[in-house]
């Protein structure tokens, strides 16, 4: 997450889907933005500071001014003053309303950018405590290469020149989508793990022997996505005979992504193996589970079953005499 978001970073980038406009001279306020989280000053303009959270974005919708509507000229000079006892990030007025020339004097003077929306005070906050929860999200980068599999997000892991973009190019030569190849940017959002590429690599991807290529300039829009959930992560490792591989599928294996479990596939690799159509099936036999649907628990149930079965045949015929 960034350390600081500045009140101008916001606007610049939001200025057109939030439909702002700035009413003060000046976005470099007193401090950055440093919260997910939004404040609406209604209890402070009343007198009560006690949970004034100045930090957070301050957003003035219709009740606050017509609160202060309510008010003598003393007196709302008094309630907005109180709003400036703390340093600010920034204040937002919402619906396109008027603002009372006071406030408008007060974020002048401490030097707090002052922004107004047309957007309804309810949907605009819904609309931007969400971006500012991506915004401060914990990331991380992983080296690896990021393919939308049948809709399955699977991150391919593993040393490096294992063969992880070879396995991302096949893929995408077989109609799948590409997110992001070599480094994959990821976000947690909630209980999910997003993943995209960096900014300035965008879908370009390093083929050793080939060189660099541009996956949407040589297979089109359709084989690549800005981003997807990871739902995956194939970890890509040499193969070792003496090692025990997971024959069965029985057991269930996690690895940790910014605190997030998510399903852990090791491959091993070894010349002429088609790793493309195993990752093909890892992303369907996903989608089954998310069904509800294990193949291997289901056949060990049918076994087991068949066992007892059998054992309760045995013990009939033991004494079936006749």
């Amino acid at each position: 997450m960034p350390q600081e978001y500045t009140v101008k970073e916001f606007f610049e980038e939001n200025s057109e889907e939030f439909d702002l406009e700035v009413l003060t001279d000046n976005l470099g306020g007193p401090i950055p933005i440093t919260s997910e989280d939004i404040h609406r000053p209604a209890f402070a303009l009343t007198g009560f500071m006690e949970n004034f959270l100045h930090k957070r974005i301050q957003i003035i919708g219709e009740t606050e001014l017509l609160y202060l509507e309510s008010l003598d000229k003393g007196q709302v000079a008094d309630a907005v003053a109180r709003l400036f006892s703390q340093p600010l990030p920034c204040i937002i007025v919402t619906k396109g309303l008027d603002v009372p020339k006071k406030l408008l004097d007060l974020t002048v003077e401490h030097g707090v950018p002052l922004l107004r929306t047309t957007m309804q005070t309810t949907e605009f906050i819904h609309e931007l405590t969400g971006y500012l929860e991506l915004i401060f999200a914990p990331r991380t980068l992983i080296h690896g290469s990021l393919v939308d599999v049948y809709g399955v997000g699977l991150l391919f892991s593993g040393r490096s020149a294992i063969g992880k973009s070879e396995i991302a190019l096949d893929l995408v030569e077989r109609g799948h989508r590409l997110v992001a190849d070599d480094v994959v940017e990821t976000v947690r959002h909630g209980d999910a793990i997003l993943g995209r590429g960096r900014e300035h690599l965008k879908h370009y991807m390093e083929i050793r022997g080939i060189g660099i290529i541009n996956v949407m300039d040589v297979f089109g829009i359709r084989a690549v996505r800005i981003q997807k959930r990871v739902e995956v992560v194939v970890q890509l490792e040499d193969w070792d005979p003496s090692k025990d591989w997971d024959r069965h599928g029985l057991d269930e294996h996690y690895t940790d992504i910014l605190g997030i479990e998510v399903r852990q596939v090791v491959i091993p690799i070894f010349p002429g193996k088609n790793i493309t159509v195993i990752a093909e099936t890892i992303a369907l036999n996903h989608m089954l589970k998310v069904y509800g649907i294990d193949a291997a628990k289901r056949l060990d149930q049918q076994l087991l079953d068949m066992m007892e079965s059998d054992k309760k045949t045995r013990r009939y015929l033991l004494y079936d005499h006749e």
